[in-house]
């Protein structure tokens, strides 16, 4: 996230009581999976940590703009380095900051998709340390991470969790000239997530970068970040979403689902939020050939109530390009109507 976002924090007192108690780690032949056996005591999990920190460090860089300043990964030998959509969205002037040298390079945006809160930027002809990219699939819950990044400006910023759910769906709010985004199959996390980690790595123990830094939850008791709660991009997405900005500085196959439809939040006369309202539909597209029309409110989708366009984006997060569904629709008159839709895919 940028300086003025969102926020995490860890299970450090269970981590240091497995180093001073050498607790039973077993080792699997996943990427920096972590469970129960072979024992390693405190000091060679301390060994462990500050091996990760050496390898994967390097690769982790600071992106000022002219509107705050975010993290981000080297992704490849070209100079192409991964971060953040809501990090460089609207910058009018981008500069990278490498461990290697402190003095600020300038940078140029090579492509973004809003949609996966992602984009990549460029630094020519400067010494960078490529990242390895894991197979978030492989992940486990309980898996030991670390997050690296540039929290508050403080560069080079490295904390310690563990993976605390899989396979969850979050949206971020409009950010400036950020529109939001929604987020299918992200990583949560108890590794401390502050303003400036957004576009950093999330990295096994393995040297793996398996997430992406995005976003936490905001506790409204409290009005502020959640502690412990921080979710992150997999890396799986990252690929996919990445080698296609690079080749083409677009994204032409998103795996993410779309109905093919402007829409808008409506509420009824009393202020109650009521559904999903169309504005218009593309000529040919998912929602027209089902017989959607503007005006129609779409009240759920494949049995997900859609009250609200983030609401909408999170039900079609879930699902994939091809699917039929079911979606109930309000029409202009008040009449509901059940149709079939098969989905689109999001275009870049």
């Amino acid at each position: 996230m940028k300086r003025h976002t969102r926020s995490a924090s860890a299970v450090v007192a269970g981590l240091a009581l497995i180093a001073g108690c050498g607790t039973e780690v077993r080792r699997d032949t996943r990427p920096g999976a972590v469970g129960a056996g072979t024992p390693v005591s405190g000091d060679v999990l301390e060994q462990q940590f500050e091996q990760v920190v050496k390898r994967v460090l390097p690769s982790v860089v600071q992106i000022n703009t002219d509107s705050g300043l975010g993290s981000g990964i080297v992704y490849d030998d070209k100079g192409d380095i991964v971060t953040n959509d809501h990090v460089v969205a609207g910058a009018q002037r981008l500069q990278v900051t490498s461990p290697s040298s402190k003095t600020p390079l300038p940078a140029t945006l090579v492509g973004e998709f809003a949609a996966n809160d992602l984009a990549v930027v460029r630094v020519r002809n400067a010494p960078l340390t490529r990242a390895t990219f894991g197979d978030s699939g492989r992940l486990a819950v309980g898996q030991i991470v670390l997050a690296m990044g540039n929290p508050l400006g403080l560069s080079g910023s490295v904390t310690n969790g563990i993976v605390s759910a899989l396979g969850r769906t979050v949206s971020s709010q409009r950010e400036g000239s950020f529109p939001g985004a929604t987020i299918a199959g992200a990583v949560q996390t108890s590794a401390p997530i502050n303003p400036g980690n957004s576009g950093g790595a999330l990295v096994t123990l393995s040297n793996q970068v398996v997430g992406i830094p995005t976003l936490t939850v905001t506790d409204p008791q409290i009005g502020g970040a959640a502690a412990g709660i921080g979710f992150a991009i997999p890396s799986n997405t990252v690929k996919l979403i990445a080698d296609q900005l690079i080749a083409s500085g677009r994204v032409k196959e998103s795996g993410r689902a779309a109905i093919g439809a402007k829409v808008r939040t409506v509420v009824d006369l009393r202020g109650d939020v009521e559904g999903v309202g169309v504005v218009s539909v593309t000529p040919g597209g998912p929602a027209a050939n089902a017989g959607i029309v503007a005006d129609d409110v779409i009240l759920s989708v494949n049995g997900v109530r859609t009250q609200t366009t983030t609401a909408l984006s999170e039900a079609l997060a879930t699902l994939k390009p091809g699917q039929k569904v079911k979606a109930q629709i309000m029409r202009p008159d008040g009449a509901r109507q059940t149709v079939t839709i098969t989905l689109g895919q999001l275009p870049g």
